[in-house]
């Protein structure tokens, strides 16, 4: 990943078209109104839409009226699924030539790329740049932007993304998809990790030992065993089920993956697991999800005999 240059304001700042404002949108929405960014917003949450309004922006009457009233456009959607389709009805229709359009959701790569050919083909320009850092660093300011697509683009736009995000986590990952590529090492990374903790915690739990013992024995300050003491003592505190693996993207990954001819073991394994346990509880952008913990203590083991 490479940095994209900085460059200097320009005298007239571009009107912002920003779709979607939930917990990260509505952040992101402030900081560039701060920054002085004209906005045209929409949300289907009248809710949402009216408090970004009485900050400062101009509320549209939709998604392509927003599109319309803008220079560059923004989205900031809970799922692929709703990327395309807003896309297919809003963006697409709208777009108008060298308009630059910015998904900064975690979007599955063939649709980021279907999207982005259908933009060329309207001389318009779609850059995948989702982000990281939970709703505090859309408010603060202080998200890890990672950017695909055309690089003049994305060095047009640098100076968004660095309202958006910490301009030192913000970086260049190459063409279309790649944006989305280098998030989904993020979320990875966040999910399998703690899932792998989780595991070996359960062995002790189910097992009968005694979790003092897997903290003082087995953990320590800092390292792995460090992490092994934190998730165990997320057990004892009963906050375990909150832990997320980033179940309800897991799919987005392995299609990309069988798609493009890879495998990703551990990621299949741990969603066939997951796959059918009851979605009870909901992630930082409010999907159903799985609790990977609870699936450990109440689900089976699977009908084979270990060699």
């Amino acid at each position: 990943m490479t940095d994209i240059p900085h460059s200097e304001a320009a005298a007239k700042l571009p009107t912002i078209g920003f779709i979607g404002l939930g917990t990260m949108g509505s952040g992101m929405a402030a900081n560039l109104l701060k920054a002085r960014y004209p906005m045209v917003v929409f949300d289907i949450d009248a809710d949402r839409l009216a408090a970004c309004a009485d900050a400062g922006a101009e509320a549209a009457e939709s998604a392509r009226h927003a599109v319309e009233r803008a220079e560059i456009v923004l989205t900031s959607l809970p799922s692929s699924a709703v990327f395309a389709e807003v896309a297919e009805e809003a963006l697409l229709p709208a777009a108008r030539e060298s308009m630059v359009f910015i998904d900064l959701g975690t979007t599955e790569g063939a649709i980021t790329r279907r999207v982005a050919g259908a933009m060329l083909a309207k001389g318009a320009t779609l850059l995948d740049a989702p982000v990281s850092g939970g709703g505090r660093g859309a408010a603060d300011g202080t998200l890890r932007v990672f950017v695909g697509g055309n690089r003049q683009a994305a060095d047009r736009c640098r100076p968004i993304f660095d309202v958006l995000g910490d301009p030192a986590g913000v970086g260049y990952c190459g063409l279309s998809g790649s944006g989305q590529a280098v998030k989904a090492v993020n979320q990875l990374a966040m999910g399998l990790v703690p899932a792998a903790y989780l595991e070996a915690i359960a062995f002790a739990v189910r097992s009968g030992a005694d979790l003092d013992a897997v903290r003082t024995a087995v953990g320590g300050d800092d390292g792995w065993r460090g992490e092994v003491a934190r998730y165990a003592a997320k057990v004892q505190d009963g906050s375990a089920d909150e832990v997320l693996i980033k179940f309800p993207e897991m799919p987005y990954f392995l299609r990309e993956a069988r798609e493009l001819g890879f495998a990703l073991p551990i990621t299949e394994a741990i969603f066939a697991f997951c796959d059918g346990g009851p979605r009870n509880w909901t992630d930082n952008m409010g999907r159903p999800r799985v609790a990977f913990w609870h699936q450990l203590m109440h689900g089976t083991a699977p009908n084979r005999s270990t060699q």
